[in-house]
């Protein structure tokens, strides 16, 4: 029966998205809410204008299982699809300023992001301690420690999964992959909520990457992009973290391993050249990876043979029980 319930998630929220996205396609055509090529651009690197609606189908096809299949509507639920909302609004009007040539101000996105991840902290959604490994004793954090950590976490996946759009095919492969590596988790742990939402993100990314494969015929934009990261860190959150060692936190850190670690060293980058963290570049490993010669489907299959050897780690780590 449990089988039959994930199945039917995955399989609702692959179709919801795959039929929306093309009426969408054609709707961004008229409004001209298009991503357009720049040559002056090093990171525009599509040669002809790409719809910028996907973002819509996946957070339909997402937000609809997700209501037939939680058990209920909880706090929870209501701050999850709130922050999402909030998120996929200040990302529509990103994505409208760079139909315009223009940048969106970060200090906007970055409240509106954190306003997102206040809301599933004060859902009860949160990072509240791990297992000692030797004694078996909860540490439990103070409740500062318990927001600060949380709002990171969200806060942070969101972004860098954001920070990894920029290459066809690239952050859905990236965040299908990790959805992946968070359901395994959750099934090993019992976990059913944190279970059905994986495997729901799962179905969106999927049907998604249908579209955006390359040379891509869709994209999500920064709303899609912002959304997935979000729903990556909530089920993180909801699941590989709670009864966690000391060492066991850092299974979804492994699962989330591409995106994260390139982006630190992206941040560190910047910080060292004087740049803001938000200013849009082309100094991503996918970036880098191109000019050293690889083309875009070389890029992507490398970057996420990575995110497997990452994720495989992972569950090596959580099935060693430490």
């Amino acid at each position: 029966m449990v089988i039959i319930i994930y199945a039917a998630a995955f399989l609702i929220s692959f179709l919801i998205v795959y039929l929306l996205i093309p009426p969408l396609g054609k709707l961004a055509f008229r409004l001209d809410f298009v991503d357009k090529p720049r040559q002056d651009v090093e990171r525009k690197i599509h040669r002809e204008p790409i719809p910028l609606t996907a973002s819509y189908a996946i957070f339909a096809g997402f937000a609809v299982t997700y209501l037939c299949f939680s058990k209920g509507f909880t706090m929870q639920t209501a701050a999850i699809l709130a922050g999402s909302l909030l998120l996929l609004t200040i990302g529509t009007v990103d994505d409208w300023y760079k139909t315009r040539g223009k940048d969106f101000p970060a200090l906007p996105k970055m409240i509106v992001q954190v306003s997102a991840a206040v809301l599933v902290y004060a859902s009860g959604i949160t990072f509240d301690g791990f297992y000692n490994p030797f004694s078996g004793e909860f540490i439990g954090l103070p409740d500062w420690l318990q927001f600060i950590l949380t709002i990171l976490w969200i806060f942070g996946v969101t972004t860098v999964i954001n920070f990894s759009d920029g290459m066809d095919g690239l952050a859905g492969g990236l965040s299908a992959i990790s959805a992946v590596t968070l359901f395994v988790v959750a099934l090993v742990k019992g976990q059913t909520d944190s279970a059905v939402m994986a495997i729901i993100l799962i179905g969106v990314a999927v049907a998604y990457l249908r579209y955006n494969k390359p040379p891509a015929k869709v994209f999500m934009g920064d709303a899609g992009a912002t959304f997935l990261g979000f729903i990556l860190a909530v089920i993180a959150l909801d699941g590989a973290f709670k009864q966690a060692t000391v060492l066991s936190l850092f299974i979804p850190i492994l699962a989330l391993g591409v995106p994260i670690f390139d982006n630190i060293f992206v941040v560190f980058k910047r910080l060292l050249q004087g740049k803001p963290i938000y200013q849009a570049d082309a100094s991503q490993a996918h970036y880098r990876l191109l000019r050293l010669g690889l083309n875009q489907k070389q890029v992507v299959v490398f970057l996420c043979l990575i995110g497997v050897c990452f994720s495989l780690s992972s569950i090596i780590l959580l099935l060693l029980q430490v």
